[in-house]
């Protein structure tokens, strides 16, 4: 069978990074430290019904395309059968050549379903179909499956502070999946005070995963702190934080019991308010983290939900968010500094989604490491609709021009796709990429060993070192 697209030297475009992605990058282990992974499917080992379950549901990149194709609802989250959604898919799928879609869909059929001599659309949609769900009947094919097939090591996904951990109480248990999934703390509900009747009634669920009650800002924190204690329990060595901008104002503490106050007594809060709030939540979550020796992740920048009739139908996550214009710099250093005066700046990592910010960012690190931790604060890998080819280079290029590239802890999926590996394959070669062609040009030293190494730290030492996964 001849690849016919996603060859064997696919973004490799000199003899130098084949060489380098081979020897340092190819084989080694995936540490996939922040993804959207189901742990329920995981811990059940579940067997997909066929690639429109694996690979169509949950996944908001290919509904924006098919929308953007005028391809109807009905089709992407609607009640047509699957394979009237795949059939959908492989009809839009030429259509988005040059956008990144193309690229990852091509590298997802090719492993792990071997598929690698067409190219999907709507005449090979009936083929495709058939090979990948006979593939998915068998038993290597699984959650499980796919997660081993991609020579993964370690999984963490996103939970919240009052989920039980269930299904991360059986994987813990069972000897036989040597693969590590590991829970992060993901506490942006704690924070969203401003959303009335829904954030009383998450209290509700907090108060009873801690079983503190809560009626003031000062339980608040212990019932979140209980549950932080938990997580540590239970393996969890980071945490995670999806906000549009930090928060940072100044406060006392009695203003947040009187705004905590306010919002159980259902009043409407002001914006000063309700900025305070999440500042005092925000301090308090960090503080938890540096305490416990945990990363913590930001993720910054996210314009989401835009669309109010669909966030109406169809809820969070769907496929209608935007890179936003929020300030970065400053909060951040604000939060950092004050973190930092307290020794209480734990190891951090900051993702942030506009471009024009990468510099920004490339430099803040450099503000906050410690001399002690090698790359205590990094910057993120190219994060959602940066993760293509272009984005990843330019964040490459932003942190090596100012800060160190040699300490970064490399790529993560971000995804809840079970087939979503080939991004660290796709991240790999263009870093192999973007290496090798300095070699040949004269611009770094032409020599295998130095760079091959640092190409090996990015792609999997550094991030065993940083996290906390394998001491416990």
């Amino acid at each position: 069978m001849k690849d016919i697209f996603i060859t064997e030297n696919f973004l490799l475009n000199n003899n130098t990074a084949i060489e380098l992605y081979n020897r340092f990058a190819k084989d080694k282990p995936i540490i996939d430290y922040h993804c959207h992974l189901p742990p329920e499917l995981i811990a059940n080992n579940y067997q997909f019904k066929n690639i429109t379950e694996v690979w169509l549901a949950g996944d908001h990149y290919k509904w924006r395309a098919m929308r953007t194709a005028g391809i109807d609802e009905k089709y992407i989250t609607g009640n047509a059968t699957d394979w009237q959604k795949f059939q959908k898919w492989a009809s839009v799928v030429p259509k988005t050549i040059r956008n990144p879609l193309y690229h990852w869909t091509h590298m997802e059929l090719k492993k792990p379903f071997g598929i690698s001599d067409v190219l999907l659309n709507e005449k090979t949609a009936r083929y495709i179909w058939d090979v990948c769900n006979e593939k998915l009947k068998q038993k290597d094919f699984t959650a499980r499956g796919l997660i081993e097939k991609a020579n993964v090591e370690v999984v963490c996904t996103t939970d919240d502070p009052v989920d039980e951990l269930e299904f991360h109480k059986i994987l813990k248990k069972d000897k036989n999946f040597k693969v590590k999934v590991i829970p992060a703390f993901r506490a942006d509900k704690a924070l969203n005070i401003e959303r009335g009747e829904e954030f009383l009634n998450y209290l509700k669920k907090l108060s009873k995963a801690a079983n503190v009650e809560i009626n003031s800002f000062q339980q608040f924190i212990r019932a979140i702190e209980k549950r932080h204690r938990y997580f540590h329990k239970m393996g969890c060595r980071l945490s995670d934080h999806g906000l549009e901008t930090v928060y940072v104002e100044n406060y006392t503490e009695k203003e947040i019991e009187q705004i905590f106050s306010a919002a159980l007594k259902r009043k409407v809060l002001d914006f000063a308010s309700i900025s305070k709030f999440k500042s005092a939540v925000l301090y308090e979550l960090c503080r938890m983290d540096a305490e416990k020796g945990w990363v913590q992740q930001f993720h910054l920048g996210a314009l989401r939900n835009t669309n109010p009739k669909m966030y109406k139908k169809l809820g969070p996550d769907t496929g209608y968010d935007s890179i936003g214009e929020f300030p970065i710099a400053q909060p951040l250093i604000k939060l950092f500094a004050r973190l930092d005066s307290k020794n209480l700046l734990a190891k951090t990592i900051i993702y942030n989604l506009n471009p024009a910010q990468n510099e920004v960012v490339a430099t803040l690190i450099g503000n906050f490491q410690d001399g002690k931790i090698a790359g205590k604060i990094q910057f993120g890998s190219a994060w959602w609709f940066l993760d293509q080819k272009d984005g990843i280079e330019k964040q490459i290029n932003s942190l090596s021009n100012m800060g160190l590239l040699s300490q970064f802890v490399g790529m993560l999926t971000d995804s809840r796709s079970f087939l979503s590996y080939s991004r660290h394959e796709y991240f790999r070669r263009i870093l192999c990429n973007v290496l090798g062609e300095e070699m040949e040009k004269g611009l770094i030293p032409n020599d295998i060993t130095l760079v091959g190494q640092i190409i090996e730290d990015v792609c999997y030492n550094n991030a065993r070192h940083y996290f906390d996964f394998f001491e416990n």
